[in-house]
């Protein structure tokens, strides 16, 4: 037998071969709007799939157990596979060496018709007579085990020999069983058989002659050997042995492993989900407490049973809960205490304050009878008595605030009157500081449901702390509405607003420069009533500013009570700003006005266009109504940093004015 041997085109081959071969057809581009079809549906999946770590530790059990049974199928098989062939491979050569045997040895034996010598002048007749007798007699012993097949030497090879003696009579094919010798016999095997000596094999299809009951084509092991006649011509042996019974077995171990292998990884599926239920149960039960814990249901608990670690974890969590109630529960009667107390004390003090200043009343009217120091003195006491006032006015409102007892009393207002009447009662300020304050979008009604109280609260403190920290330069209001809200925005020139500070400054007794002097007389709770002012409405306060080159403050508010607000129709950085001239200096569009104003008096700030007031709500909407959210302060390089004036700071006051500026007030600051 010889070690090289030609492979057919059978599956047993490639089997054999450990060879597979797909030929797989390039995908089509798929339309957009298919794949949005597709995937819309399998949205919830997705969703289960991200939310459910149950299901995704079932499922990928479920995976790696489905590759584990795959790799092992796959082994058996070709194990299988392997041993099948191995063994009819040794069968069918010891077959076919004896069967070879035996026709040669029947060809070398004098062979006889009619008692008629082999050497007469008949021997071609009888050379085609012996072998079809050869043929039956070998395929006689294989009880359709296997076939017999005889070609002569060379057929379809395109390499036939010359005809020699008697060699006509030998070259047709002949075989057993219906067989179509010429179609079952690979081609390279013939032409391995026509150009060498031994025995050679391959795997093929065993082809049947069409006609009735024609069998279908069969993968075969073929066994082929070149011999020669009775005449001495050669000719072609072929043993063709079936392999049904082998495959027959390996689609029983293939349906086996596939049956075992399906019962495994259902079984491991059911192991897992119990396994992870018991785990995760738990877990989710924590979570559904925790929720619970959170919405304010503070006596929620998890329920406790055995000792092992989950139970731990769920005392744990009970003595987490327990411990967190008492904490909140600490914490919301200190601040119960609080509140009550601020109330009391405010309420209290009133009464002696309402004494104190009718008799300061008196000695401050009475001032001109007094020498120059007691009559300073009588000015002082009055002016302190005024910003005791609005301290205790101020922390009586933010202790209803904190209370939840501020009540809204809304009505359709025009901004434009309440913007009108805060300028007016901060005019005798801004004469003081030389500040012109100059009212943008004014020409068209800017309505909306609000509490005209707060809302000139809100303003005033926001105009007061413009023309304060404006550093006797103009001070601009905008007003503007667009879609479901409006907008006032106050911007300023001063000092600005450093890093951090947009955010900081509307926290209560803030003041970014603790040094610097309050001419206003304010509180440090401006700001942080404003905020609340605005909250109550459901809109934004925001503030954005940058060192050296001002601030704006951003009311926002719904058109109509209770409407939740999608954007603002001003931007919270105004264009002025010194981001926003430096790219239009970049885009060859700075107007020479923008340019900074040169040291000593300054003079007025410039104003953006009315169209820049006016625009469309801007898309998307600001992140949040938290106080100071989306708020940004630009940091100035340091080389361009300007001298920065002695004093510094802010206060956000909801007086008008102090007793300098010509008018009395009843507010609070909040630093800045």
């Amino acid at each position: 037998m010889q070690p090289g041997r030609p492979r057919g085109g059978s599956r047993w081959g490639a089997l054999r071969g450990g060879r597979l071969f797909h030929d797989g057809a390039a995908g089509s581009p798929v339309p957009r709007l298919f794949v949005r079809l597709v995937r819309r549906p399998l949205l919830p999946a997705v969703r289960l799939w991200r939310r459910n770590i149950q299901l995704r530790v079932v499922a990928a059990t479920l995976l790696i157990s489905l590759a584990v049974v795959l790799a092992l199928g796959f082994v058996v098989i070709a194990q299988v596979s392997k041993g099948l062939l191995d063994a009819k491979e040794e069968a069918a050569q010891s077959q076919a060496a004896g069967g070879f045997a035996v026709a040669q040895e029947k060809a070398n034996t004098p062979y006889t018709v009619d008692g008629t010598d082999a050497s007469d002048n008949k021997v071609g007749r009888d050379a085609s007579t012996w072998m079809n007798s050869l043929v039956k007699q070998l395929a006689s012993g294989g009880q359709s085990a296997f076939e017999v097949a005889a070609l002569g030497a060379g057929t379809g090879t395109g390499e036939e020999q010359p005809p020699g003696r008697g060699a006509l009579g030998v070259r047709g094919a002949r075989a057993s069983g219906n067989v179509d010798p010429t179609a079952s016999v690979p081609l390279d095997l013939r032409r391995a058989v026509n150009h060498a000596t031994g025995a050679f094999k391959t795997f093929s299809q065993v082809r049947y002659t069409a006609g009735a009951g024609a069998k279908a084509a069969q993968p075969a092991l073929v066994v082929g050997k070149r011999l020669t006649d009775i005449n001495g011509d050669p000719y072609d042996l072929y043993y063709l042995f079936p392999l049904t019974q082998e495959e027959e077995s390996l689609n029983l171990v293939k349906v086996t492993i596939a049956t075992a292998g399906l019962f495994v990884v259902v079984l491991l599926g059911g192991i897992a989900w119990l396994v992870v239920r018991q785990v995760v149960t738990p877990v989710r039960m924590a979570a559904g407490i925790a929720e619970r814990l959170s919405a304010g249901r503070l006596q929620e608990r998890m329920k406790v049973t055995g000792e092992d670690d989950i139970a731990r974890l769920g005392e744990a969590f009970n003595k987490m809960a327990q411990n967190l109630q008492n904490k909140i529960q600490q914490l919301e009667d200190l601040s119960r205490l609080q509140r009550r107390f601020v109330s009391d004390v405010s309420h209290e003090l009133r009464t002696p304050l309402t004494t104190v200043r009718m008799a300061a009343d008196v000695i401050h009217d009475a001032r001109a009878d007094f020498d120059p120091i007691t009559a300073r003195s009588a000015e002082l006491l009055a002016g302190q008595l005024d910003r005791f006032e609005s301290l205790l006015a101020d922390l009586l409102e933010i202790s209803r605030f904190d209370a939840g007892a501020a009540a809204l009393e809304a009505e359709p207002i025009d901004l434009r009157d309440v913007v009108h009447r805060v300028i007016d009662a901060a005019e005798p300020l801004a004469e003081h500081k030389n500040t012109r304050i100059r009212v943008l979008g004014d020409t068209q009604p800017v309505i909306a449901e609000a509490d005209a109280r707060r809302v000139e609260r809100v303003l005033r403190n926001l105009v007061v702390n413009a023309v304060e920290h404006g550093e006797g330069r103009d001070v601009v209001i905008r007003l503007a509405s667009a879609g479901g809200a409006v907008a006032v925005a106050v911007r300023d020139y001063g000092v600005g607003l450093k890093p951090g500070e947009a955010t900081r400054v509307f926290n209560r007794f803030w003041r970014a420069d603790p040094a610097r002097a309050r001419t206003t007389g304010g509180t440090g709770l401006g700001l942080s009533i404003a905020v609340e002012d605005a909250r109550l409405h459901g809109g934004w306060l925001q503030a954005w500013g940058e060192p050296g080159g001002g601030s704006q403050f951003r009311l926002t508010l719904p058109r109509t009570a209770d409407e939740p607000l999608r954007g603002s129709p001003i931007p919270l950085e105004p264009e002025d700003s010194r981001a926003n001239r430096a790219r239009a200096a970049a885009e060859g569009s700075l107007a020479p006005s923008a340019s900074r104003e040169p040291a000593g008096r300054p003079d007025r700030s410039p104003i953006p266009p009315r169209s820049a007031v006016a625009g469309a709500m801007p898309v998307p909407a600001d992140p949040t109504a938290l106080p100071g959210s989306g708020a940004r302060v630009v940091t100035r390089p340091a080389e361009q940093q300007p001298p920065q004036p002695p004093t510094g700071g802010r206060g956000g006051t909801t007086g008008t004015a102090d007793r300098e500026g010509g008018s009395r007030g009843t507010g609070g600051s909040n630093g800045r």
